[in-house]
């Protein structure tokens, strides 16, 4: 009987199958290469018929360049973190595309100069909470509130309740973050309870900023009291409402959510949010509030370290101006 082995077709053969060729173009030359060497192997070892060798190669090859899978988010939670929080709009997913290659990010295509970075984006955000005087974006919501500890309070005091110094998903913790920019805690109340008078008490020279945080993932009932930002505006210090959520404006399926726009109006002196929770667009943080803040802010050295890139800039601009994004029809949408 003849060896079968010698019937196993060649590795330049293999390659000019068209299934084969359309996946060099999207996996690159050598990840194909590498499944076609294997598939040859399973052959040599009796478990793929020669003929199935090219199929067995077509088997051996991810869908896409990236290891993260495409899945279908049915588990009822709409801003599910493990699998990527907000689905980006069609719009958005096209301005990315359109931004991938080379773009104006930084470029008057007028006057040929140098421009700001993101101008059209955060002309965007600035127009969608009309409420705050200055707009500025960085990578992520905690990045936003890092920024500010970092530019407003470093040597001096944040003063945030005792009820507000959560830890959200992975083991991150508030206090810590701020701690590791240089600001000093000043925590008031007590967990259930702390009032406007608690914080008044604490505000003195050495306060940078009076910090309220929506604990958006736990909840304290029964013998609670909290201060919100219309009572410490008063107060004579900044007042920064971390959000967290990145609701613009008030939602009639979320009366409990803090939005951006009813915070400004309360008094906070700045508001810190995620772009990727129910704004519904990429991952970044946006600091929105009193202009001399965010100037503060966007000036300081560190603003470099957690900007945003390119992508980012055109996937936030397409959410913040075009349709209505899928969290948003999801929020909408009939239950039946």
């Amino acid at each position: 009987m003849p060896d079968a082995r010698r019937r196993i077709p060649r590795t330049d053969a293999l390659l000019r199958d068209p299934r084969l060729l359309d996946a060099t173009g999207r996996l690159g030359p050598e990840r194909v290469k590498s499944a076609v060497r294997r598939a040859q192997q399973q052959a040599r070892e009796g478990a793929v018929p020669p003929d199935a060798v090219a199929d067995a190669a077509v088997a051996l090859l991810p869908r896409t360049a990236s290891g993260l899978r495409p899945v279908i988010n049915a588990t009822g939670v709409l801003l599910h973190t493990n699998l990527g929080r907000a689905p980006l709009s069609a719009a958005a997913r096209q301005a990315v595309q359109d931004a991938a290659g080379p773009t104006d990010v930084e470029l008057d295509l007028t006057t040929g100069v140098r421009a700001r970075r993101g101008r059209t984006a955060l002309a965007a955000l600035r127009a969608r909470v009309p409420s705050a005087e200055a707009v500025h974006v960085v990578n992520n919501g905690a990045a936003a509130l890092v920024l500010a500890a970092t530019a407003l309070a470093a040597g001096k005091e944040i003063v945030v309740s005792r009820g507000e110094m959560v830890e959200i998903g992975d083991g991150f913790r508030l206090p810590d973050l701020l701690v590791s920019t240089g600001a000093r805690l000043r925590e008031v109340g007590t967990t259930n309870r702390t009032t406007v008078q608690d914080y008044a008490g604490a505000i003195g020279p050495e306060t940078g900023f009076v910090l309220k945080v929506h604990p958006s993932n736990f909840r304290i009932t029964g013998f609670t009291r909290a201060a919100d930002v219309g009572e410490l505006a008063p107060l004579g210090v900044p007042v920064v409402a971390d959000i967290g959520s990145g609701l613009p404006a008030p939602h009639p399926r979320l009366p409990d959510e803090p939005d951006a726009r009813s915070q400004l109006e309360a008094g906070a002196s700045l508001v810190t949010a995620s772009g990727d929770k129910l704004l519904g667009g990429p991952q970044c943080g946006l600091v929105l509030g009193r202009e001399d803040l965010v100037r503060a802010m966007s000036r300081h050295p560190l603003a470099r370290a957690l900007r945003v890139d390119k992508l980012t800039l055109a996937a936030l601009e397409a959410t913040l101006t075009g349709p209505k994004t899928p969290t948003e029809q999801a929020l909408d949408a009939d239950p039946e």
